[in-house]
């Protein structure tokens, strides 16, 4: 073979390699039937709700997971208009008001938000609301966290069962549920399908490893949050600083986790909550990295 044709026939067999990775890609995403999402919150560009609710559909994503506490028909509106989903609603004063505070006052006005958020989502059409369920710090100690939360949760979800709609509790850096397997004890032990996990694959970077998480949570999980973190710059430059790393570029191992998503029969939402996105060409971007994510 002369070296013409051999680089002829090089060439011919490179497109053709290229072209079934790029179709093995393809049916990977189709398999899993994952729709995507962004949280409202994460979407930098002004603009009205219907505006923002535009600009996502024209990014590429399915849904948005909304902010609870907003204008209900004005969100309605806007998602009709548009033709997004609204997977998912988060809590807006979790964090203020969280169900493990000293103060047994506070505490109801976390036990009536929860309740408005579940109330929103069923609105919108949602089939589960984020809750940051308790914050452990000096003044609150663990085990306190566990059982007002718990007791607290025990009080809504009878709300959560008439309306249809999950409470997916979220891994956050409040200093609680640090272990996937006490993560999976705390909804054992409320003895209810209408709370799970909503996992944030980002979040659990600092003390763990998603994969591991996503196996052992399994059928817990109602909906994943695709975030990435850098522990080489969470190292070098602070703790938030992880956090400071586009999707792609961190330390998540993306194969892994999908194959661990498909091991547990995930077939739900992904949500990414990846920094803000200030322009058109940063959503779109964005949305093409969760479909690189999605077909790995």
């Amino acid at each position: 073979m002369n070296r013409r044709r051999f680089l002829a026939t090089t060439a011919v067999a490179l497109t053709a390699a290229t072209d079934l990775a790029r179709h093995g890609l393809v049916r990977a995403a189709e398999r899993r039937r994952l729709k995507k999402g962004i949280m409202w919150a994460t979407i930098g560009l002004p603009g009205s709700v219907r505006d923002k609710m535009a600009a996502v559909r024209a990014a590429g994503f399915d849904g948005v997971e909304m902010m609870s506490h907003m204008d209900v028909e004005e969100v309605k509106a806007a998602r009709d208009e548009t033709g997004l989903a609204i997977p998912s609603v988060c809590g807006a004063h979790h964090w203020s008001k969280p169900l493990s505070h000293p103060d047994p006052r506070v505490r109801r006005e976390g036990i009536d938000a929860l309740e408005r958020t579940l109330r929103d989502a069923q609105a919108y059409g949602a089939t589960s609301v984020l809750l940051v369920p308790a914050v452990v710090n000096k003044e609150v100690s663990y085990d306190q966290a566990w059982a007002r939360s718990q007791a607290a949760l025990r009080e809504v979800l009878p709300l959560a069962a008439e309306l249809k709609v999950r409470i997916a509790i979220e891994n956050v850096w409040n200093q609680f549920l640090l272990s996937p397997l006490e993560a999976a004890r705390y909804v054992d032990e409320l003895e209810s399908p209408w709370v799970g996990w909503h996992f944030d694959c980002g979040n659990v970077l600092n003390y763990g490893w998603p994969e591991q998480w996503i196996r052992i949570l399994g059928p817990r999980i109602c909906k994943v949050h695709i975030k990435e973190f850098s522990r080489k710059k969470r190292d070098a430059e602070g703790l938030w600083k992880g956090f400071d790393v586009r999707l792609l570029e961190g330390d998540n191992d993306w194969p892994a986790i999908m194959r661990a998503l498909d091991e547990v029969g995930y077939r739900d939402w992904v949500i990414t909550e990846q920094g803000d996105s200030r322009t058109q060409e940063e959503l779109r971007d964005l949305a093409e990295r969760v479909d690189r994510i999605l077909a790995l």
